[in-house]
């Protein structure tokens, strides 16, 4: 009889190597890679035609041309060097031998109490005994979303602690950690957001090596095999896998998570190549020797993932990408959430072009590190080019400015940008599988998200964190996300009306015609995402009260019914700080101090033996 155990340690290190050569041709088809090459190809061509000479235009609109489709051709080059550069991209030997000793069997049935239980099974890493500790961050997320995951990572596979990092400051949070038996630490102050929750836990959590997970991503029961073998090697900080997301049953969510798909297929498998893979922020493993060295996660910047990453990379560690999916999570759901979460990225990346340039010869990087960090760094840029593009057919329309010599024929320009555009909407097609136009829509769109972003990082303000994808509340209308598109919106309809009339006076169809059509259907569009947005949060608020009201008609009484227990503890004033071994456990003073306090107050815990005190990370 084939156990659990002979179906995880059963395959050969000649299968899995086997495995991963036929996920790589399927990733890098001669499809794929021709598409690539003819995509390189209308880059150089369309760089070319841009730069002629005898093809420039006025130099207002010329310029803004030649800025925003420099962005654009830098960036499509340097993915397809990238792609390119994936394609030798494979696991080291040690790797598999590390995977084949990762369980014994003999060890299993001597050590366990349930050798049944794979969640139970000791981890053997180099010949030795390893610890693993999952830490998984919330922060206000509904309690279902949480559930699903910690119950998720209670069965991974291999031995090791779960530990919920409650910066909400949910008691029901806390409940459910007693319910399930995993760890809860929940913190005294806030400082450092993410970076700083997982710093925090640092402090209890002891474990050689530890996983950070988003509360809405669930965590496979493979996930510690995928990742834990590559730590074999003494100089690998950290192993990251990829965002998957489970939710993509709505446009934006759509467009969202399909907007990743190239990252994470190719850019992050190419840039191992360079050891430039940086950390998302989830479904991440980390040495926890490593990330002390650089003194815990970097707190400076809500970005702290790519900080971090760049951090350990100076330090002189490796990082891994592997692109198997080890949990999968939520995308944004709504406007707000989108924006909020693309907010954030962007001010990081430009935060690191601006304060901590990585072309500078103060940064201890290799060279291919160096321009790896850029791309990175620059990459927001490319959503801010939109917006830039969208003010040439004004300019032409209004002030009889043009980009482009009008000696160049129609089917002149038509090859060169079709080469270019064309062929990139060509390659993104082949990736996803089919043509995704709400990632069009999403990628044109966006623009004031990104320009507000890099205002955030000229000046330096700070980017509060929020909470995304389905755990994120629907606390305002989409419609305050969208008032720069819906401005933009009403101007390329002024432009355009003005437009067709002076091109019916004047008996032919002006180019920038034709990119007013183009930039109205888009910005259309995205507001009609939005519309859907509306109509959904509507019914969700109608749909319960049409049930009170049927309710109400047949005579039921509905009485909302409060929790004692919750009721009790916000009279006593209770709270929790981080410990370990009963996490829901508090030690009070023999007098004490809450009889006598009025409602509301909430006198200071005494710590319990085993609870660290603030301050330096050990």
């Amino acid at each position: 009889m084939t156990t659990e155990f002979d179906l995880v340690v059963g395959e050969s290190t000649a299968d899995a190597v086997a495995s991963e050569r036929e996920r790589n041709h399927h990733m890098y088809s001669p499809v794929m890679q021709l598409v690539a090459l003819v995509a390189t190809l209308g880059i150089l061509a369309y760089a070319g035609f841009l730069l002629n000479p005898s093809n420039r235009g006025d130099i207002l609109p010329y310029s803004i041309v030649i800025i925003a489709e420099a962005v654009l051709i830098f960036h499509a080059l340097m993915a397809m060097w990238i792609i390119i550069s994936g394609m030798r991209s494979s696991r080291p030997y040690s790797y598999y031998a590390a995977r084949q000793q990762m369980f014994d069997a003999e060890l299993i049935e001597t050590s366990c109490t349930e050798p049944e239980d794979p969640s139970q099974w000791p981890i053997m890493l180099n010949g030795r005994q390893t610890a693993v500790d999952v830490l998984i961050t919330v922060y206000g997320e509904p309690l279902a979303v949480i559930e699903r995951t910690v119950r998720a990572a209670l069965a991974v596979r291999g031995r090791h602690a779960t530990y919920i990092l409650d910066d909400g400051d949910s008691d029901d949070v806390r409940e459910l950690a007693r319910r399930v038996g995993c760890h809860y630490i929940r913190r005294l102050t806030h400082n450092g957001a993410k970076a700083g929750n997982v710093n925090n836990a640092l402090t209890v959590a002891k474990g050689e090596f530890f996983v950070i997970l988003d509360a809405d991503f669930v965590p496979r029961p493979n996930l510690l095999e995928e990742t834990l073998p590559f730590m074999a090697d003494d100089r690998v900080a950290f192993v990251q896998t990829p965002q998957t997301y489970g939710n993509m049953h709505n446009i934006l969510s759509r467009g969202a998570g399909y907007m990743q798909t190239m990252f994470y297929r190719y850019i992050q498998t190419g840039r191992n190549q360079f050891n430039a893979a940086f950390c998302v922020g989830t479904n991440v493993m980390f040495r926890r020797s490593a990330v002390l060295e650089i003194g815990g996660m970097y707190t400076g910047s809500k970005s702290e993932d790519v900080w971090t990453s760049l951090m350990l990379h100076e330090a002189g560690w490796r990082s891994v990408y592997t692109p198997i999916t080890v949990a999968v999570g939520d995308a944004p759901e709504t406007i707000e959430a989108y924006s909020k979460q693309q907010l954030r990225w962007a001010t990081g990346g430009f935060e690191i072009l601006f304060t901590h340039n990585p072309l500078s010869p103060r940064r201890h990087l290799a060279a291919g590190q160096r321009i790896m960090y850029f791309v990175t760094a620059s990459f927001y840029l490319l959503g801010i080019t939109p917006g830039l593009l969208m003010t040439v057919p004004l300019l032409e329309i209004f002030f009889d400015l043009h980009p482009m010599n009008l000696t160049v024929s129609w089917w002149q320009w038509l090859l060169f940008y079709g080469g270019f555009y064309i062929m990139q909407i060509v390659l993104a097609s082949v990736v996803l599988g089919r043509f995704r136009w709400e990632v069009l829509v999403l990628s044109v769109c966006s623009f004031p998200i990104y320009a507000k972003a890099l205002y955030n990082a000229l000046i330096g303000i700070d980017q509060a964190w929020s909470v995304t994808g389905a755990a994120q509340a629907r606390r305002a209308s989409a419609f305050n996300f969208t008032i720069p598109q819906i401005l933009t919106l009403v101007t390329v309809v002024l432009a355009l009306a003005t437009s067709v009339w002076r091109d019916l006076r004047l008996g032919f169809l002006n180019i920038a015609t034709v990119w007013l059509t183009v930039n109205g259907v888009f910005l259309i569009a995205f507001l009609w995402i939005g519309v859907q947005e509306a109509i959904r949060a509507r019914r969700a608020v109608e749909e319960p009260l049409a049930g009170i009201e049927q309710s109400r008609r047949r005579g039921v009484a509905l009485v909302p019914v409060l929790d004692r227990t919750r009721i009790e503890s916000a009279h006593d004033g209770v709270g929790i700080i981080a410990g370990t071994g009963d996490p829901s456990a508090i030690e009070w003073p023999d007098d004490d101090p809450t009889v006598a306090q009025p409602l509301g107050r909430r006198p200071r815990p005494t710590r319990t033996t085993d609870t660290p005190r603030r301050g330096a990370i050990s």
